[in-house]
């Protein structure tokens, strides 16, 4: 009986060393096209607050926040589209309608954000909390899975998808993801940074 324990003990430790010698197929991904949100400003969505500022005009200065609609509402000027701008140019759309009513006279106008709500993503499968979350900077690959509370026993880590929209065409194009390659520092190209919609599923 001891002899078949130990037989079997050497058989398992052996198998185990030969799963771990196996290396890791890196799939077949260009992760360079992949932007980089931190080198632009940031795109406005539905649910961020702002904070607009008409310089020696506090009658037109306020607070908003984007509607569903993707619009906000200012005195005198009215409703106006600001998801997809950038605060640069909803401040100079803001300016030209202001224009229309009042002069402004070299006046300043700032947009600035006060809450940025628009910045949401889903992890989901095999992690400790998925579920839909927010941050008020953007993060990376690695930074999704921790805020999921990382990996449960179950997770095959090398098989990780994450789905993208395209906001012109509406296309959603899937991007393998490795995570041991990843967290390892041998494909550090992977950790590639979450964008508003992305959603990781880990199998």
């Amino acid at each position: 009986m001891r002899v078949k324990t130990k037989r079997a003990s050497i058989v398992a430790v052996a198998a185990a060393l030969l799963l771990g010698a196996c290396p890791v197929k890196a799939p077949n991904y260009d992760y360079t096209k992949e932007p980089n949100p931190t080198s632009a400003e940031l795109v406005l969505g539905v649910g961020d607050e702002l904070r607009i500022n008409v310089w020696e005009n506090p009658n037109l200065s306020t607070d908003v926040v984007i509607r569903a609609d993707g619009t906000i509402t200012m005195p005198l000027v009215g409703d106006l589209k600001a998801v997809g701008e950038t605060p640069t140019a909803l401040k100079n759309k803001i300016k030209a309608k202001v224009g229309d009513f009042v002069k402004l006279q070299g006046s300043e106008i700032t947009v600035a954000v006060k809450s940025w709500k628009s910045y949401r993503f889903t992890v989901s499968g095999e992690v400790s909390r998925p579920g839909v979350f927010t941050n008020d900077q953007y993060v990376t690959v690695s930074d999704a899975v921790a805020l999921a509370g990382g990996f449960t026993r179950f997770a095959r880590r090398d098989e990780m998808v994450l789905m993208r929209r395209d906001p012109k065409s509406g296309v959603t194009h899937n991007i393998p993801l490795s995570y041991d390659l990843l967290a390892s520092g041998q494909r550090p190209d992977m950790n590639i940074y979450i964008l508003p919609g992305d959603s990781i599923y880990v199998p």
